[in-house]
Order: C-alpha cells, then sequence, then structure tokens
C-alpha cells in the first residue's frame, strides 16, 4: 500500500503548492476580479485531477467491501428536515435557485474543496438576505446537534478572525463565505440532500427515507483560537484533542509501540479531504480487538466527539453501527503524546474514517514559520468507506430497487 499512499501524498503536496502559490500573491486584500479568476484556475486543476475517475469510495484495497449499508428503516423521522429544506427553497430567487438546486445524483456533491480559493456553486450566506439566512440555519439546526450547530457557527467566525489577520482581507475570508446547495427535491421517500462548502468547513448530508449519511464531512480552522477581533475568544476542537490524547495514553507501552506509525510530526499527514473520494488507504497502527473494555470506552468517546455532531437520534443509528464493526477497527497515530504536541490521529474500519491533523501554515505564514506543523491549523475530516460517502451506496441499492 505504500505505492497507493505515495501517490496520495503527492496529489496533497501539489494541492497544496497550488494554494501556497495563491496565497503568497497577495499581501493585501486581492482585486475581487483578479481573485476570481484565479479561483477559476486553481478549481478546475482540483477537479480536473479529482474528479477524472467515476465515483468508487475510500477502500484498503482497492475493492469495495459489499453489503454493509444496507436500505432499512431507523426510525428516525427526517420530516422536520425535510420541511425546513423546502421553507428554505422557497425563500430563493428562480435565478439563486438554478444556482442552487440539483439532481439526487449530480457530480456536485464531489465538488467541494477545504481551501477558502475553491470556487463554489449554490448561495452563499454572504448573497442571501435575512429571511434565507434565517432559512438556511433553520434547516442546518434540523440536521446537527446543539454541539454540531456550534462548531459550524465558531468555524465561520474564525474564517472572520482569519480575514481580521490578513489585514481585513474579506475578498478571500469572511463569515458569510459559505454555500449550501441542494440535491434533489426534499422528500418523504425518494433521495436527496444538502451540502454546506466554504473553507474549512464541509458538510454532505444524504437522505433516503429515515436513513442519512452525512460524510464527507470536514472541520477545521486557522486559528483555532481567536485571541482578538470581533470574535475574540472563539476556539474549536479543543475536545477532539483531548480525547485523542486519552486514547494513545490510555495504551500500555507495547499497544502505543503498535499505534504510533511515526514518532516525529515534521508536515501535513491528512490522506482524504477535497478530492480524495477514491483514496486506496490500508489499515494502520493497532487493531482495536487488542483493545480493553476501557480503551474501547475511550476510543468511542473520541468517535462519539465527531458523530455527534449529527442530530442526537441520527447520531446514535451512526454509533450502532460504528460498534458492530469495532473489533475491526484500527487506531493510528503520528506524533508526541504531551499536552503540547502537534499531532494525527486516524480511525478506520470498514464504516468509518475519521483523520485528525495539525497542520502547517497557510493563511498566517507571515505570523508562523512555513513548512512546521503547529496547533492553530486544525484539519478533520469523517468519511463513510466501500462506497457510502455521500450515501451513493443507499443510492445505487434505490435505483436498483426503483430506476430512474
Amino acid at each position: 500500500m505504500r505505492q497507493f499512499t505515495q501517490v496520495i501524498v503527492n496529489q496533497a503536496l501539489a494541492a497544496t503548492a497550488l494554494l501556497l502559490t495563491a496565497v503568497a500573491t497577495h499581501a493585501q486584500a486581492p482585486d475581487p476580479a483578479a481573485y476570481l479568476q484565479q479561483s477559476k484556475a486553481f478549481s478546475a486543476q482540483m477537479e480536473a485531477r479529482g474528479l477524472a475517475d467515476d465515483f468508487k469510495g475510500i477502500t484498503t484495497n482497492g475493492t469495495v467491501v459489499p453489503g454493509l449499508f444496507p436500505i432499512q428503516a431507523t426510525g428516525v423521522s427526517t420530516a422536520p428536515l425535510q420541511q425546513k429544506a423546502t421553507a428554505f427553497l422557497a425563500t430563493l430567487s428562480s435565478e439563486q435557485r438554478a444556482n442552487t438546486q440539483f439532481a439526487a445524483d449530480d457530480v456536485e456533491w464531489r465538488k467541494w474543496g477545504n481551501q477558502h480559493i475553491y470556487l463554489r456553486q449554490g448561495t452563499s450566506f454572504e448573497q442571501m438576505n435575512e429571511a434565507q439566512r434565517a432559512a438556511a440555519w433553520a434547516m442546518l439546526d434540523a440536521a446537527l446537534s446543539v454541539q454540531g450547530m456550534a462548531l459550524a457557527r465558531n468555524i465561520m467566525r474564525l474564517n472572520e478572525t482569519l480575514g481580521e489577520l490578513n489585514n481585513n482581507n474579506f475578498v478571500e475570508y469572511g463569515e458569510g463565505k459559505y454555500w449550501l446547495t441542494l440535491m434533489g427535491e426534499p422528500s418523504a421517500d425518494k433521495p436527496w440532500g444538502w451540502q454546506l462548502d466554504g473553507h474549512h468547513l464541509i458538510l454532505n448530508y444524504f437522505v433516503l427515507g429515515d436513513q442519512v449519511v452525512m460524510t464527507p464531512a470536514f472541520w477545521g480552522s486557522e486559528p483555532a483560537v481567536a485571541t482578538a477581533g470581533k470574535y475574540q475568544g472563539t476556539r474549536i476542537m479543543d475536545a477532539e484533542q483531548t480525547k485523542g490524547l486519552a486514547v494513545i495514553r490510555a495504551l500500555s507501552a507495547a499497544q502505543q509501540q503498535q499505534a504510533i506509525i511515526q514518532v516525529r510530526k515534521d508536515g501535513n499527514n491528512i490522506l482524504t479531504q477535497a478530492f480524495s473520494d477514491n483514496v486506496v488507504l490500508d489499515y494502520a497502527g493497532i487493531n482495536v480487538a487488542n483493545f480493553s473494555a476501557e480503551q474501547k470506552a475511550l476510543l468511542m468517546d473520541l468517535i462519539g466527539q465527531y458523530i455527534h455532531n449529527m442530530e442526537a437520534d441520527q447520531a446514535e443509528v451512526k454509533l450502532r453501527e460504528i460498534t458492530q464493526h469495532l473489533d475491526q477497527t484500527h487506531f493510528a497515530w503520528v506524533g508526541e503524546t504531551n499536552d503540547d504536541s502537534v499531532f494525527y490521529y486516524r480511525i478506520q474500519s470498514p464504516v468509518i474514517l475519521i483523520e485528525f491533523d495539525h497542520e502547517t501554515p497557510v493563511g498566517l505564514t507571515h505570523l508562523y514559520p512555513r513548512g512546521k506543523p503547529y496547533k492553530e491549523h486544525i484539519h478533520a475530516v469523517v468519511r463513510t468507506p466501500n462506497g457510502n460517502d455521500y450515501g451513493k451506496d443507499l443510492l445505487r441499492q434505490h435505483y436498483q430497487l426503483q430506476p430512474h
């Protein structure tokens, strides 16, 4: 699998080089027209690479494990979300709706980027009027937990802080630069969903009946804490860090030797963010089957920190699925394990993939040295391997039962 991993690393390095080149050209806020052209060029290159192959899904060896995601009743109603999504669509003008609503199986699902410069479709919060923003937040509130809503809002606020830290550059950054698209028509029995896409915050939310898939989901920020400015005191993802440390510290020395795949963390380690839908990524680290009951409980607490960003009842459905495959799960770590350490961890099973990474500076290279990971830049991604990101395996089965 080393060959596959090197391909992923090479792709990530190329994308980072493109992004750093774009950032380096702007000591001040760029001209909006010039920035738009740069954004189009960046996005075209990313999409040409990332969408060259049809969707398959993340696998360990290139082969999808079948039968993991059956169509079945969960008993958790999605009617409130359906109603809020319909109400949001009703607030849009005909032009906005044409730019915002796509078919349930449209490739638009796969067009998202955690980079700020990526060119997005849909309608942004910045472009919405007050009534539209209220309807959009109501839709998100029906899909996310209180925790998930708070995290999303704080990531958006920290993007405002990033603008402040870049000489008030609100051409590239800002809390309103997050776009919503809807796929399909909100329905009780037909497939549909929505996507929220912006810098360091991407949520894909697929719905079929009472089943929900909320992946790929990307959470992060640079900076992770606002020490000044409009949103001073805002901070994100402390629990994802402290709970990760709790898991690795709970392992015995022998277990840590298996889990820690690299002691030194010299760069970025995340492998499955934007345009990585078909990555081949073998298991690494320690098999959770070797954990004690107490160690498993700590790991499930860490996993739950991510899954509980969903609406509470839907989160419980997903956690039951994850628990069924717990002894097939692997936990891997890069870096040291001190309170002030930078680190990466990966949790991977047939039905869940979580990556957390302390990254090198991108938006704050004028304040921090390039190339050195630091705790003020966080990337975290949640994926459903084996073909069910974006609910695609459920959609495939639905079309087999009800051809369209």
